[in-house]
């Protein structure tokens, strides 16, 4: 896999708000963490392709100018790290596991916090 070329295609549906490009990363037994979910589902896990796509249009439908550009992209053993800043200027990772077939398994947002 081209890590980098994963990186813009994902970043690149997220920036086009197009939810189905966003879901073809993503295996149907997908497991998403961030703490951002818990004030959507009440829970920072999120676990199956269709409770992670009612999570995301919800996500999208209240942030209209969600924009995620690239900064850096690290690549593991079937997994990379996508660091990314938001449209509020919040730097984010994105971790993500894949499956032999190249689709996402785990994926895991961490959020960055002002330094003290």
């Amino acid at each position: 896999m081209d890590a980098l070329a994963f990186a813009r295609a994902w970043a690149a549906g997220w920036n086009a708000h197009d939810l189905d490009r966003i879901m073809a990363h993503y295996a149907d037994e997908i497991v998403f963490r961030s703490r951002k979910a818990v004030a959507l589902t009440g829970m920072g896990e999120v676990i199956g392709k269709p409770a992670l796509r009612r999570y995301w249009a919800e996500a999208l439908r209240r942030q209209p100018d969600l924009a995620f550009e690239i900064e850096e992209v690290f690549e593991g053993h079937r997994m990379l790290v996508i660091l990314y800043t938001n449209q509020r200027g919040v730097r984010t990772t994105e971790t993500l596991w894949f499956d032999a077939g190249g689709l996402v398994t785990r994926a895991a947002a961490c959020h960055g916090v002002a330094a003290p």
